[in-house]
């Protein structure tokens, strides 16, 4: 069943998806595991990587309960057929910002319904939220610092997902300067 969001106002979309903040559940890793089978299906031998990324892939991290998930494809993939096929059974296609797409999962005219998931479908690449999230699983201070950031920006941002997410920005980007230089080139792909 395909939804189209086209229409709906900016101040609707806040009430209808405001930020939401969980303590961590257990759950969010095997929802992950059932829905990159899901994505294994659509994108077939164009997958390059799959990755659990954002805070429900973090341990013990106050998250919004929305799970991101990363597939890179190779730059031959046929996006608008994989796309098709997706909307055809409930994902959003969103506005990407790096993305060459982002479906949304768990979206509704009547708000979120059952779980809600962030595919950022990118070609193969070195990218930032892999080593953001590896930086707070190994840190436990920065993680407990991101968490109270979140709890804070959520106070004044709940009905603003662009504001919440602007107003991280400066902490992850720091965070994921220390990551790089600890850890090197990690995620870079490999080259033929």
């Amino acid at each position: 069943m395909k939804h189209d969001f086209s229409g709906v106002s900016k101040k609707r979309l806040s009430e209808l998806f405001p930020i939401i903040l969980s303590e961590h559940k257990a759950y969010w890793k095997k929802a992950y595991v059932r829905e990159k089978v899901l994505l294994e299906g659509f994108f077939k031998d164009d997958m390059l990587r799959i990755e659990h990324i954002g805070s429900t892939a973090i341990k013990d991290l106050i998250a919004k309960p929305t799970i991101d998930i990363l597939v890179e494809v190779k730059e031959t993939t046929d996006l608008e057929s994989v796309i098709e096929r997706m909307e055809d059974c409930g994902y959003v296609r969103n506005k990407p910002d790096t993305d060459l797409v982002l479906m949304l999962k768990g979206y509704t005219p009547n708000g979120f319904v059952g779980q809600a998931f962030h595919i950022h479908v990118r070609h193969g690449g070195d990218w930032d939220e892999l080593y953001f999230r590896d930086y707070l699983m190994e840190y436990p201070d920065v993680k407990k610092a991101y968490e109270t950031l979140k709890i804070g920006l959520k106070k004044r941002h709940e009905h603003d997902r662009e504001a919440y997410t602007d107003a991280k920005h400066d902490f992850i980007l720091a965070q994921t300067k220390r990551a790089r230089k600890r850890y090197g080139n990690r995620y870079l792909p490999a080259r033929p």
